[in-house]
């Protein structure tokens, strides 16, 4: 690991390494939104060092967002990280020596605010966990838990980009029409009692095609920009009545929280594995999702953890309970084969572009990633009806079946092996409060 002049980077354990340098946008109380990137627990100000004519790119770093940055060449967004790692390392040189830049622009993480890293234009989230597809497929059609096309392509929707928030934004449980009960005739209009959340991993686009232009699946690098942590949050009450034909609308639309980091791809790159293989009586895959390079690096070796703080834990002083631990390698369906597919009907992709990939989910009940499938009794593969469910107990003797109003979950995510350092995606909170009614 090379060393950084900020002490803090170079502890292993926080992930913020020189090796990681993860984008953000960020404010202090007297100036509006500007670039940044995280080293150790310091910020540094990308658009003063741009100002100062110390970085390439200089008129992409003085935007408040990451657009211009994503929409750069991969050369050059290689060349303005390398010149990070040169300004930041531990070496002379005009950043560390010169005392008023270091003032001015390197802020401690916790005297800052954080917003939306990009403008968000498009939001596609997929269904790439087979685990997860199968075990929600088995509580609602035990017939036939996997529909047919799933081991086909790689099932996704479009999202609503408009109310994608980040980290830290509170939010408000949505109301809806909730599905007839026993004896009731026609649906009823109020508070979701099914608010769920979704641990998934988010991958922010460079752009890359023009319309009517398909991506080729060994091209997909180029128009990867970088990753974050991203909670789908769900009114699962909502999402059963009005999934079928079209599948989600309301149950979704009302938040999306992503971590304020982007982590590069180039910062993962080392923590590339193999796809997940392929059951042997899977279906063969069509050419265009299918290339030796996926098969032997089209993985990403990442744990993501899902963490719950009740109102309760907080008054008496608890720290937030892991309720989840999945990793992504598990997932059915790889982020080149998300890409590739969307763009396969011509589709054109955008720098800022955001594709989620489903919630993260294993074989363990620990791994799975939300509280719906969370709380389930069957086992992968089972067929056992929905209701044959147990809840959640908290630290405080608590139960829970889905969040109650004061609940913060807090996503976690990062990458390390026996080879390299960790990389942290940093975390991604949301607290519930009451509906607007």
């Amino acid at each position: 690991m090379i060393t950084s002049w900020i002490e803090s980077a170079n502890d292993a354990g926080l992930g913020f390494s020189l090796d990681n340098l993860p984008y953000c946008s960020f404010s202090q109380q007297d100036r509006s939104p500007r670039l940044g990137v995280v080293v150790g627990d310091r910020i540094v100000d990308l658009y003063l060092l741009a100002d100062e004519n110390l970085l390439p790119s200089k008129q992409a770093l003085m935007q408040p967002v990451l657009n211009d940055v994503m929409a750069l060449t991969k050369a050059n967004r290689l060349a303005l990280r390398e010149a990070l790692k040169g300004l930041l390392a531990d070496q002379p040189g005009m950043l560390r020596d010169h005392s008023g830049l270091v003032e001015q622009g390197v802020h401690e993480i916790q005297n800052v605010y954080f917003h939306l890293p990009a403008r968000i234009g498009d939001f596609s989230d997929f269904y790439a966990s087979r685990y997860h597809a199968t075990n929600v497929g088995a509580m609602l059609r035990p017939e036939e838990p996997l529909l047919s096309n799933y081991k086909h392509l790689p099932v996704g929707y479009h999202g609503r980009s408009s109310s994608i928030t980040v980290s830290g934004t509170n939010i408000r449980r949505p109301v809806g029409q909730i599905a007839p009960g026993v004896g009731e005739e026609n649906p009823r209009f109020e508070e979701s009692s099914k608010l769920d959340y979704e641990m998934e991993l988010g991958v922010y686009l460079a752009g890359g095609n023009l319309l009517g232009d398909p991506i080729k699946i060994d091209n997909v690098e180029d128009s990867v920009f970088g990753f974050c942590l991203l909670n789908d949050w769900s009114a699962r009450d909502l999402q059963r009545w009005e999934y079928q034909p079209l599948g989600p609308f309301l149950s979704k639309s009302f938040a999306s929280s992503v971590s304020p980091f982007v982590v590069t791809a180039e910062a993962l790159e080392p923590f590339r594995v193999p796809a997940n293989e392929r059951p042997v009586d899977d279906p063969p895959l069509l050419p265009y999702l299918d290339s030796d390079l996926n098969r032997t690096a089209g993985g990403l070796d990442l744990q993501l953890d899902v963490f719950l703080l009740s109102e309760k834990m907080r008054s008496v002083g608890l720290e937030p309970y892991r309720i989840s631990s999945g990793r992504f390698r598990d997932m059915y369906w790889t982020i080149a084969q998300m890409i590739t597919h969307q763009a396969s009907n011509g589709c054109n992709i955008r720098p800022g572009d955001l594709i989620g990939s489903g919630t993260v989910s294993g074989r363990e009940k620990i791994s799975r990633g939300c509280l719906l499938e969370r709380n389930w009794l069957g086992d992968f593969g089972e067929t056992v009806s929905s209701t044959n469910r147990l809840s959640l107990e908290l630290p405080t003797g608590e139960k829970r079946d889905f969040l109650e109003n004061g609940d913060e979950v807090i996503l976690r995510g990062f990458a390390e092996n026996s080879d390299h350092h960790q990389v942290s995606l940093g975390e991604c909170r949301g607290r519930i409060l009451a509906a607007n009614v």
